[in-house]
């Protein structure tokens, strides 16, 4: 009598990252059920049950990527004494991971997400709510640096952090277009120059002038 075999056992984080991976190079639209069964290396029935349809497990690759190569990347806002060295560190940071991160397709899960696929409303809302925790998260550092004295206390913080996520954002696009790692390195020297009162730095001071 024949036995029947137990469906094979995979691991589920680890096929969650394969679809990570897949999803972040080939977007939402264009990735099939059959494409994420190859790379994650199990069976439709098996990733309905493990993760529910192909919208549920999207939301949970992103949610993954948050918790790992997000949550690393977001680190190192922290970076340094200043909030100024965590920024530059995040900028250099985001270089090296948009371009030579292991496997990485380039750019960024989040931030390329909905710039050039269509998704359901759904994932669009937490793709949305991610970017929008990006702008907390800087303006968060931004404003401990307003009341440690390292930010004027008129800087306009909302302002600010908008700008250097959007200057991640591009980042991110330019990545994917295929900037070279020096090119990136560039724009962060630039995107450094917009922080407030860098354009006065070491710049002379007008001469006092002697009484007569």
């Amino acid at each position: 009598m024949a036995v029947i075999g137990r469906p094979r056992e995979f691991d589920r984080d680890l096929a969650l990252e394969a679809a990570m991976r897949l999803f972040w190079r080939k977007g939402f639209s264009a990735t099939s059920i059959s494409d994420l069964c190859e790379v994650m290396e199990i069976k439709p029935p098996s990733l309905y049950a493990a993760y529910g349809n192909k919208e549920a497990l999207y939301l949970q690759a992103v949610e993954h990527y948050a918790q790992t190569l997000g949550a690393t990347f977001w680190a190192r806002l922290e970076d340094g004494g200043t909030a100024r060295q965590g920024v530059e560190s995040l900028l250099l940071g985001a270089t090296d991971c948009f371009l030579i991160c292991e496997n990485s397709p380039g750019g960024c899960l989040m931030m390329l997400g909905a710039v050039s696929d269509e998704l359901p409303a759904l994932i669009m809302e937490m793709v949305k709510k991610a970017r929008a925790d990006m702008i907390v998260s800087m303006s968060n550092r931004f404003h401990r640096a307003v009341a440690d004295g390292e930010l004027p206390a008129a800087t306009d913080v909302d302002r600010l952090s908008r700008l250097f996520v959007c200057i991640l954002h591009g980042m991110a696009v330019q990545a994917r277009d295929g900037a070279r790692q020096n090119e990136l390195a560039g724009l962060v020297e630039a995107a450094m120059s917009l922080w407030p009162g860098q354009s006065t730095v070491n710049q002379p001071r007008e001469a006092e002038k002697c009484p007569a």
